[in-house]
């Protein structure tokens, strides 16, 4: 039985893992788009860094990209960037595909989320 409990244990702390990874990739993925979008409203140091923040924080309202994809579309529209749905979503995508790289990157070495 106790290996039954170690192979069970091994699996939760995988998964465990698995879980915080994805967390911490759609974080940053909220944070690269959000600079991305601060860059387009020309919103420049502190204001484009704050303005992530609250992009990271729109992130966390509700399961899924939604939350952020409205959040995104409003700001933009509300600062005249004409940018269409699927370029928009297509950011989110690219933005996503670095951010689980540099995830999975500070996973083998820790300094590099820093």
């Amino acid at each position: 039985m106790s290996q039954f409990d170690d192979s069970k244990r091994g699996q939760e702390t995988k998964f465990q893992l698995e879980q915080e990874l994805e967390f911490k990739a759609q974080a940053r993925r909220a944070k690269l788009v959000g600079l991305w979008a601060a860059g387009l409203m020309g919103l420049e140091g502190d204001a484009a860094n704050d303005y992530a923040k609250s992009v990271v924080v729109a992130d966390l309202e509700e399961a899924g990209v939604e939350d952020l994809s409205r959040k995104l579309r409003g700001d933009l529209d509300q600062h005249a960037v004409q940018l269409s749905d699927h370029q928009i979503r297509a950011k989110m995508d690219e933005a996503l595909a670095e951010a689980e790289e540099l995830a999975a990157t500070a996973h083998k070495d820790p300094r590099q989320m820093e």
